[in-house]
């Protein structure tokens, strides 16, 4: 048997050296900051740069958080893609909020995305499901995501039937239960960690006409 030991959650602390980020050298735009920073990440072989917590909370105000993939960004928002029968659709459908979060540990930094929802068309959902793997797809036909289930036989079972179902299929359909969402930015923080927890925080905030940049305190 292993040993284990208690992490001292107190003592546990890294200094931020690692870098800064001045209003000079920001891009033009949130979004391609944003695309900057991603690919800062990837080219620094961070796993899964586009990795980000989305946050959603439901009408009683109940959060809830779990990390999605980035599978789009552009000037309109930032685009992930899942059930929409799933608990985070039914949050998105009833609040219309979501948040996200890139972080980028090993970087020292993070970007928040905070902002409104909205379904992503049939026209760009489709494009994107038919780049995906075939197993992806009889998957996301197969699982009634955040249902309970019996067990992963349940599970197993439900993916032979789609494999059955469209073995003679060259391209499978999209499922009427998938597609995308795209969060449509009112704020976007980009965070760079600090000497001393004086960390730089520069914040993109959607004003009445246009974007605004502003200086957070940390």
């Amino acid at each position: 048997m292993t040993e284990t030991t208690n992490i001292a959650l107190p003592a546990m602390r890294v200094s931020y050296e690692q870098g800064s980020l001045a209003e000079s050298e920001l891009a033009a735009t949130w979004h391609e900051q944003l695309q900057l920073w991603l690919d800062q990440a990837a080219g620094a072989g961070l796993p899964e740069p586009n990795a980000m917590v989305l946050a959603t909370t439901d009408t009683h105000g109940r959060p809830s958080s779990r990390t999605v993939l980035a599978k789009g960004l552009d000037a309109r928002g930032l685009v992930f893609f899942t059930n929409y029968t799933s608990n985070k659709s039914h949050d998105l459908m009833a609040t219309r909020y979501a948040s996200a979060t890139f972080p980028w540990f090993a970087m020292q930094r993070q970007a928040h995305v905070r902002g409104t929802v909205e379904k992503v068309g049939p026209v760009e959902t489709a494009e994107y499901w038919n780049s995906r793997p075939r197993g992806s797809q009889i998957g996301a036909w197969a699982s009634p995501q955040s249902r309970v289930v019996a067990g992963r036989s349940t599970l197993d079972s439900a993916l032979h039937k789609i494999e059955r179902q469209f073995a003679d299929t060259e391209q499978i359909p999209v499922p009427p239960h998938w597609g995308g969402w795209r969060i449509r930015p009112e704020e976007v923080e980009f965070w760079q960690g600090r000497r001393d927890r004086m960390h730089d925080r520069l914040r993109f905030r959607l004003g009445r006409d246009d974007w605004q940049i502003e200086r957070v305190a940390p």
